[in-house]
């Protein structure tokens, strides 16, 4: 697990680094090494009672499926709304498109603003957001509005994408993040099989305006929920972030106290503070002077004026992209998440055209793919705690994050012959029965892979997981709004066989990447430390 390190200025010229359990009062050695994740804090939210982290995990859970959920209720509904509104197949496609960019790649911004602010302001601002968008949509009387306002939803509904993920690593330890994990990733997996099941059915009765009229009463839900219900997890003393703006504090402070006795001396000591400007890159406190530590106390953390460099979300995600073990996960996950997004939209062109199955029905055999991915992800939860301690334990206690991944090689061995069966089952318009049998099969084994490389993602990125998860949604975003923007091309051009016999070998390539991890991750994340302790 990666460490923080709290540095005391020596006394004199030379100082030599000393390894020591943290104290939260000023340490006498000249160095000390503390996981980041254990800080002391007050009121420590992994000490909170079962009661409470069942609550938040339960309002996170929910609000993560309506994000989800509002990614394709609007799909039943498509023709109604080119028909209401005039609007051309063109701009009925912009607002799907403007939906899917936005909500994978704007969670950037909202794990960068709960890294400063916390974890309940942001879902209390994003809440807010949804629900204006979710009303103007319901309201609008032309296509272009329409286009402007899902992308304004997107905004709102994909904060808890990323911040979820890490509210669960600020509650729960790590050998307890497999399990909780699967459980919290349930929820987003089912609202995209309800999602067309809803949103057929209130068109079907009410009109294509009662989808987002659900839509305002859910967010009207969340908001109050996370007001009266929720209780922030963030704590600034286990924030990298914090750490860093903590450290400029330091740094600014020393330049002006040195530069009164010396100007030379001020610079060159400024020159030397300075130079260790980022915690997150090196993950070292700065040398002060005199006796004081740089440690976890209140008032230091109190001090602190955060700049702008702080809410730039951008260095962050290149610190997370700068490690090859993050990257090669990140590309396995985006790939499995756009293979099943175009499987989704896919399977319902082939049902409506083929088995001329009406909007309901799409949506209920797309349920299949649901339910499959929602046990999948509770079952691999499980499953990734217990391997996980297996190993602890035959290690000596000790664990790294790329223990993780072992789980999920189970569920690589049935999701590439999955996919082609479902592939030549489609082709060939077999029963119905049998795309049902293995939409549960696929959704289940990929899944599986997917919850165990996601909590890696959090294990293996102590201190700034939330910058993690929210650039693996922005790949995910990305690369699931490319699979759907080709999938109708290919799939007119390759047929179902033909498209998915391609999708089941980039699978087993994908599934090499995660076992490449999983051999080489521990000595690349290794590397990746050592190199930003140096620059």
């Amino acid at each position: 697990m990666a460490t923080f390190t709290i540095a005391k200025a020596p006394s004199g010229s030379e100082h030599k680094p000393q390894r020591q359990k943290l104290d939260v009062e000023a340490s006498t050695d000249t160095n000390d090494t503390i996981d980041i994740e254990h800080v002391p804090v007050n009121d420590d939210p992994r000490q909170w009672s079962r009661t409470r982290k069942t609550i938040t995990l339960c309002i996170v859970s929910l609000a993560t499926m309506v994000s989800a959920l509002s990614s394709n209720i609007q799909n039943p509904s498509n023709f109604l709304i080119q028909e209401d509104l005039n609007a051309t197949s063109s701009q009925i496609s912009w607002t799907l498109a403007a939906f899917q960019l936005i909500q994978g790649n704007f969670p950037l911004l909202w794990s960068a603003t709960s890294e400063i602010i916390g974890r309940k302001p942001v879902y209390l601002m994003a809440s807010a957001i949804f629900v204006v968008g979710s009303a103007a949509l319901a309201l609008s009387k032309s296509i272009e509005v329409m286009i402007g306002m899902r992308a304004l939803q997107a905004a709102g509904s994909c904060a808890v994408i990323s911040i979820s993920a890490a509210t669960l690593a600020d509650i729960y330890e790590p050998h307890e993040r497999g399990t909780m994990m699967g459980i919290f990733y349930a929820a987003p997996l089912l609202g995209p099989a309800l999602g067309p099941i809803l949103g057929g059915s209130l068109s079907q009765a009410f009109r294509w305006r009662a989808t987002f009229y659900f839509l305002l009463i859910c967010g009207g839900v969340i908001f109050l929920s996370f007001l009266i219900l929720f209780k922030d997890t963030y704590r600034r003393e286990r924030s990298l972030t914090y750490r860093s703006a903590l450290q400029r504090h330091h740094a600014s402070r020393d330049l002006v106290q040195s530069s009164s006795k010396s100007t030379i001396t001020g610079y060159e000591s400024s020159k030397d503070l300075i130079s260790a400007k980022d915690t997150e890159k090196q993950l070292q406190s700065p040398n002060v002077s005199g006796d004081r530590s740089v440690v976890t106390s209140s008032p230091g953390l109190d001090d602190v004026r955060l700049s702008i460099k702080d809410i730039n979300p951008f260095p962050p995600c290149f610190r997370i992209l700068s490690r090859k073990n993050n990257v090669l996960i990140l590309i396995a996950n985006g790939l499995v998440f756009g293979f099943t997004y175009c499987l989704s939209y896919t399977c319902a062109r082939t049902l409506a055209n083929a088995y001329d199955y009406n909007a309901l029905s799409v949506g209920l055999v797309l349920l299949c793919l649901g339910l499959g991915s929602t046990a999948g992800s509770v079952f691999s939860g499980r499953w990734s705690d217990r391997v996980l301690a297996k190993m602890t334990e035959a290690n000596g206690g000790k664990w790294y994050a790329e223990m993780r991944l072992e789980s999920s090689t189970l569920g690589m061995l049935w999701l590439p012959p999955a996919v082609v069966g479902y592939a030549w089952v489609c082709e060939k318009h077999v029963n119905v029965a049998v795309i049902c049998v293995l939409l549960v099969l696929i959704g289940f084994s990929s899944i599986w892979m997917y919850a165990s490389t996601l909590a890696y993602l959090v294990d293996a990125n102590p201190g700034r997981s939330c910058t993690a998860v929210a650039t693996n949604s922005s790949f995910r975003g990305s690369l699931a709004f490319v699979s759907v923007m080709t999938a109708v091309p290919l799939q007119n051009a390759l047929g179902d066989g033909g498209l998915y016999t391609v999708w089941a070998g980039v699978l087993v390539v994908t599934e090499l990447l995660v076992i490449l991890v999983l051999r080489k991750g521990e000595s690349w994340r290794k590397e990746g430390e050592e190199r930003e302790l140096k620059h």
